[in-house]
């Protein structure tokens, strides 16, 4: 049975991706993100009720005035793990009226309670420290070709960078298509699908470099050798992805509201770095490598005219 032929509908891989980051990227501008309060700044309340209440209780009642993304946090002498009489509100920053709004809804809906705590704060992710995650960011992905091109060659290291940025546009492009909240969880997802991403995409280029070394040869198709590479290795993508989505997306779906944005993002990223290890990343190798030789072969021949 013949295999498909993924290298050679490369174009098609790029498309797709195309289509999902152009219109993102201009979502990204025109529409921009929802940051949450790490990003804003926002109200901390801390109260004491004269009864344990949950996190789910007192998220109801911010959800009537679209404060359900808030964190809530129990705290002090717990009855159990799920209720607890003294609770840590963080929400955005509300005006007076609103806040009034919200104070009475909670004891009338959950009983009287005493104000431990009410104050404004700043955000604790501003510009300084978003700028110098971006740098470390950029650091690391420069790291990643030089190491890989020590370890393979620099075509793979550019290729494996290239198929980051896609993951990374990807995941921006759907949280700013849904409005989902940004937050200092968000950068850990982030992270994590970064990892996650380069270390498919590193066992793919490790294959096609023992196949380089075993089997090609000097006019050898090059994309014939990057498709059997990865259909090599596919069993292992395949068990891996479905390994972490089944676990993330039981997070997304038990974890409650606090954790559906982190999972998210983990669900648009392990997917799309799955996509981009086998439909980007090689082929962009492949294409890279082309390249390369095409442009040897233009390249004038100088001969030496002896006198």
């Amino acid at each position: 049975m013949p295999e498909f032929d993924i290298v050679g509908r490369r174009k098609i891989w790029y498309a797709i991706s195309l289509l999902v980051i152009i219109p993102g990227i201009f979502c990204m501008f025109l529409k921009g993100f929802n940051f949450g309060i790490d990003f804003t700044g926002g109200t901390i309340i801390e109260l004491r009720f004269d009864a344990p209440v949950g996190i789910q209780n007192v998220r109801e009642v911010m959800k009537a005035y679209d404060l359900d993304n808030s964190t809530i946090q129990l705290s002090g002498e717990a009855a159990d793990v799920t209720e607890a009489r003294d609770v840590m509100i963080r929400t955005v920053d509300i005006d007076e009226t609103e806040r009034k709004a919200v104070m009475a809804s909670l004891r009338d809906t959950l009983g009287n309670y005493t104000v431990l705590r009410e104050e404004k704060v700043g955000a604790t992710m501003g510009a300084e420290l978003l700028l110098n995650a971006l740098w470390a960011t950029l650091l690391s992905w420069v790291l990643i070709v030089v190491y890989v091109s020590f370890r393979f060659e620099f075509k793979f290291g550019l290729a494996a960078v290239l198929a980051l940025v896609h993951d990374v546009l990807v995941v921006l492009a759907a949280f700013s298509f849904t409005q989902r909240q940004l937050d200092s969880s968000f950068v850990a997802a982030l992270l994590t699908i970064v990892g996650y991403s380069i270390n498919d995409t590193i066992v793919i280029f490790d294959r096609i470099r023992e196949n380089l070394k075993l089997h090609f040869r000097r006019g050898g198709d090059i994309a014939k050798l990057a498709n059997r590479s990865i259909y090599q290795t596919l069993t292992r993508s395949i068990y891996t992805v479905c390994t972490v989505l089944f676990t993330t997306f039981a997070l997304y779906w038990f974890g409650g509201d606090t954790t559906k944005d982190f999972s998210f993002a983990l669900l648009v990223g392990f997917l799309s770095g799955c996509y981009s290890s086998i439909f980007i990343a090689s082929p962009l190798w492949v294409t890279l490598r082309s390249m390369g030789e095409r442009r040897k072969l233009q390249k004038p021949v100088v001969t030496k005219v002896t006198p």
